[in-house]
């Protein structure tokens, strides 16, 4: 090949490897020297990436306010290695950041994202119900929190494919009864129970049919709202139980915080 045709190839593979203009989230960051930082970042169309932010500790770097958790980003990036290199992030507007319970929330939902979701892995309806559920909880509704966080979970597991379906019996396939109850197992899905946390059959079929809706997040939020405080909290359970297994932790330590702080 000659040096033009050579170069040419270059200047192709180069280009292939940048991403412009790509709509995104910073999930977690980290320092990478004294004036840059590593970013975890969930892309629409790309999945989960990591980024090197050259000088964004610097006083004077134009990134420093702009690269906040559970803000709307607009990124360009390149790079073929692991971990690219950030060329330039813009606040893609749309909400303020969210403060309180739901500033906590908020970064549970980012330590969900990093245990669960593999990089380079991309997931666009994951992405759109996450840059949803940020949205509700940037706008300071706080009795919306709790069943949001519940429509996340049922909608980030079934995106990954650790939900089963929820009007069968997972081992025998056969269908729930609407007066019985059922618990949902790591290992065995959903099972006839005759004692401890569970749902009943009705509800989980209320759930399964929310989630074929044509607007899961809002349909599932109206949902989970209208459950009963103990049915909301036997939900909380199951979904809870699942999500440790599959993070492969006893405990998320957002959750942990979240506790704590509600215990002062």
């Amino acid at each position: 090949m000659t040096k033009r045709g050579c170069a040419a190839l270059a200047t192709s593979k180069a280009a292939a490897l940048r991403v412009l203009d790509e709509p995104a989230f910073v999930l977690h960051h980290y320092d990478w020297s004294e004036s840059s930082r590593i970013l975890e970042v969930l892309t629409r169309h790309h999945g989960r990436v990591a980024l090197v932010a050259k000088g964004a500790k610097r006083p004077t770097s134009n990134l420093r306010a702009v690269l906040l958790p559970l803000q709307p980003l607009s990124l360009c990036y390149g790079g073929d290695a692991e971990i690219r290199t950030l060329k330039s992030a813009e606040w893609a507007g749309g909400h303020v950041m969210p403060s309180g319970e739901a500033l906590l929330s908020g970064y549970y939902l980012n330590e969900l994202l990093l245990r669960l979701l593999a990089r380079d892995d991309p997931h666009p309806a994951l992405f759109d119900t996450y840059r949803q559920t940020v949205k509700v909880l940037a706008s300071g509704l706080d009795n919306t929190i709790a069943p949001l966080l519940r429509a996340f979970e049922l909608l980030l597991l079934r995106d990954i494919g650790f939900l089963p379906d929820l009007s069968v019996q997972t081992l025998t396939l056969q269908a729930l009864q609407a007066g019985s109850n059922y618990a949902l197992f790591a290992e065995g899905g959903l099972r006839a129970v005759e004692v401890g946390v569970a749902l009943r059959g009705s509800d989980w079929l209320q759930l399964h049919a929310a989630l074929a809706n044509d607007a899961p997040l809002t349909t599932l939020l109206r949902c989970c709202a209208e459950f009963a405080p103990e049915l909301r909290s036997a939900l909380q359970t199951q979904l809870r139980n699942l999500l440790h297994y599959h993070c492969g932790v006893s405990s998320l330590r957002t959750r942990q915080v979240m506790m704590e702080l509600q215990a002062l």
